[in-house]
């Protein structure tokens, strides 16, 4: 089989088990933060004998629950005990698969912007794992480092790391790549609080129960710690998940302060439920996080096109430069593709004309077309294809 085709079921497979799975990862940690923020201390002096801290009753699909935690660990370990570990580390390799797949193997049309840095297909792929590699160091530096002294020292001086890196990215890699890789960065990080603290943090106090010790609540406390962190970054991940199909973001001239800023409305609306959880209802937060995303849509809203209809460029005046930057892609019969995208087809006029809005947005205002500008399409070229869409598709 043709090897983009490959590509392209790769990247189906990848991609849908990376969002069941990823699913599965962000599902239960909403739940445990959920949990925690609503358990009620118990009033049955037989719970509080055993060591329970708090008690839940909750009713789902037909049938009654009473979760329990214990304020470090129940007296004897039960035989069987689920471990909330491979739901991270499963979205964790996937996501990287299908990193590796998208854009490593593919990183001179996805990575690459030569109008940006003059970096090769391997140098790109080289930022990009540095990126994941030295966001986990930093972070967990930080964690080791402030979270005994302030935590709100610590969340500035993170945001303000995160950002930075974010400024480095969108100037040395493809829009679309550096909102990626941010994300990728706090996504590993979140699956490295997992692997490097939470799990093990678990394991030490099955251990000293099993020699029949009493377990230190430190490693429960840092687990939490290191739990709770991970809750507040599962938003900006997300919106950097999808951020590849909504280009007036990523190709936005400063668009790592898009990225700052959007993130920064996520984690406020994040802390809004986290507090309503508790019953504190901190309208504040969503208001803010509101506002800010309604700033950041106004200031990235494309201005409006002035172009009179006697100037404006006839169909035939853009066929060539269709033909010679979009058609490669948007074709019955791609060369640059193994379909054409969205199923968007610019091979003949009746087909150009019709899709002349999409024309305008994708390659005049968001400049998302030619990805990665691999056929090297010009400002004077989409300066004269908005001039024809001004003037009417004639």
């Amino acid at each position: 089989m043709d090897s983009a085709y490959l590509i392209e079921i790769g990247s189906l497979l990848l991609r849908w088990l990376h969002l069941i799975v990823g699913i599965a990862w962000i599902g239960s940690s909403f739940y445990f933060v959920w949990l925690d923020n609503t358990l009620k201390a118990p009033s049955d002096p037989d719970l509080i004998a055993k060591g329970v801290g708090g008690e839940l009753w909750a009713v789902h699909g037909g049938g009654f629950y009473n979760p329990q935690k214990y304020l470090v660990a129940p007296k004897n370990l039960p035989d069987d005990l689920h471990w909330f570990k491979w739901e991270s580390y499963s979205t964790w390799i996937t996501g990287f698969f299908l990193l590796g797949v998208l854009y490593y193997s593919q990183a001179a049309t996805y990575m690459v912007d030569p109008a940006k840095a003059a970096l090769t297909p391997g140098q790109a792929i080289g930022v990009g794992l540095a990126t994941l590699a030295g966001g986990w160091l930093v972070y967990d530096g930080l964690c080791r480092l402030l979270m005994k002294r302030s935590l709100l020292l610590f969340a500035a001086l993170y945001f303000i790391f995160v950002v930075a890196v974010a400024y480095a990215l969108t100037h040395l890699l493809s829009g679309r790549a550096a909102f990626l890789h941010v994300g990728a960065m706090i996504a590993t990080t979140m699956s490295g609080n997992v692997f490097f603290w939470i799990i093990p943090g678990q394991k030490t106090t099955v251990a000293a129960m099993q020699r029949g010790e009493v377990p230190d609540a430190i490693h429960g406390q840092r687990a939490k710690q290191r739990s709770v962190h991970n809750n507040y970054l599962t938003l900006p991940v997300l919106f950097c998940m999808i951020s590849n199909h909504y280009a007036f973001t990523y190709n936005h001239p400063q668009a790592w302060l898009v990225l700052a800023a959007i993130m920064l409305a996520a984690v406020l609306i994040r802390h809004f439920f986290n507090l309503k959880h508790k019953g504190i209802f901190a309208w504040q937060y969503p208001l803010t996080g509101g506002a800010i995303l309604l700033a950041v849509f106004v200031w990235l809203a494309p201005a409006p096109l002035a172009v009179s209809a006697a100037s404006a460029p006839q169909l035939a005046d853009i066929e060539p430069i269709i033909a010679a930057r979009c058609a490669g892609c948007h074709a019955t019969a791609p060369t640059l593709m193994p379909a054409a995208p969205a199923g968007v087809l610019l091979d003949n006029p009746a087909a150009i004309r019709a899709n002349g809005p999409r024309i305008l947005a994708q390659a005049v205002q968001l400049k998302a077309m030619p990805l990665g500008n691999i056929t090297a399409m010009t400002d004077a070229e989409r300066a004269k294809l908005a001039a024809w869409v001004a003037g009417g598709y004639r």
